[in-house]
């Protein structure tokens, strides 16, 4: 079980592909950080937006939850309009 709340039936390949990666991370809080922003925005996104958020998901865990956390700075070149809606995601609870 993935964890995820929605079905990847109705999506294309490509967002069938990242929704799978988002839920298959490797360390299960960085799976629940991008799982559940997937599950709600999968389906909405931009071709841009898909870029970006193939970006993120090219970033090891470890830096990617340090970063989400705060307990290591962000680096400028890192710090995308990408990664601060999922940070905001992950802050405000899922909203």
């Amino acid at each position: 079980m993935t964890g995820s709340t929605r079905s990847s039936e109705g999506l294309d390949p490509r967002r069938r592909r990242l929704l799978f990666r988002s839920w298959h991370r490797g360390i299960r809080e960085a799976d629940l950080i991008l799982g559940r922003f997937a599950d709600v925005h999968i389906d909405g996104m931009t071709d841009a937006e898909l870029d970006a958020y193939e970006q993120l998901l090219d970033i090891q865990e470890q830096d990617l939850l340090a970063w989400m956390t705060g307990t290591l700075p962000m680096p400028k070149d890192e710090d995308t309009a990408m990664f601060r809606r999922v940070r905001d995601f992950h802050l405000n609870g899922g909203r």
